[in-house]
């Protein structure tokens, strides 16, 4: 963490929460888990705290069609999808092809500096229990 001077109590128990878990939580599944723990942070605290940890990039947030942001501490280069049939996110760790990055940057003359897929699909769980359904 590049600023621990700065980094309160409230806002290592968020970034603590954030780096245990792989759900990609929205703010609101981010209170519920400090309720669980014990913690009784005000909402504005949650929220600017997860502004102050994407800002010092130390998370990401993630602004999924439609959705409430979520939070995902892993910061390294990866993409998401997402199920649309129970709203499960997930991370991608396939890089994308470069000659296709480099027919990008070509036809629109941008030197691209960041990529952000959004994939969308049908999870595993949700297709067998379709399947078994029928």
């Amino acid at each position: 963490m590049r600023k621990a001077g700065a980094m309160t109590v409230q806002r290592k128990t968020i970034y603590d929460i954030l780096t245990a878990t792989d759900d990609h939580p929205t703010a609101s599944d981010i209170i519920e888990r400090l309720k669980a723990g014990g913690h009784n942070f005000a909402y504005a605290t949650v929220y600017n705290t997860l502004k102050y940890l994407t800002e010092e990039g130390l998370i990401h947030e993630l602004k999924l069609e439609g959705d409430a942001s979520r939070y995902d501490a892993r910061i390294d280069d990866h993409q998401h999808i997402v199920c649309t049939s129970c709203g499960k996110v997930d991370e991608v760790c396939v890089q994308p092809p470069s000659e296709w990055l480099l027919a990008i940057a070509q036809q629109t003359g941008y030197e691209i500096t960041e990529e952000q897929f959004l994939f969308k699909g049908v999870c595993a769980e949700c297709k067998n229990a379709k399947k078994s359904a029928h």
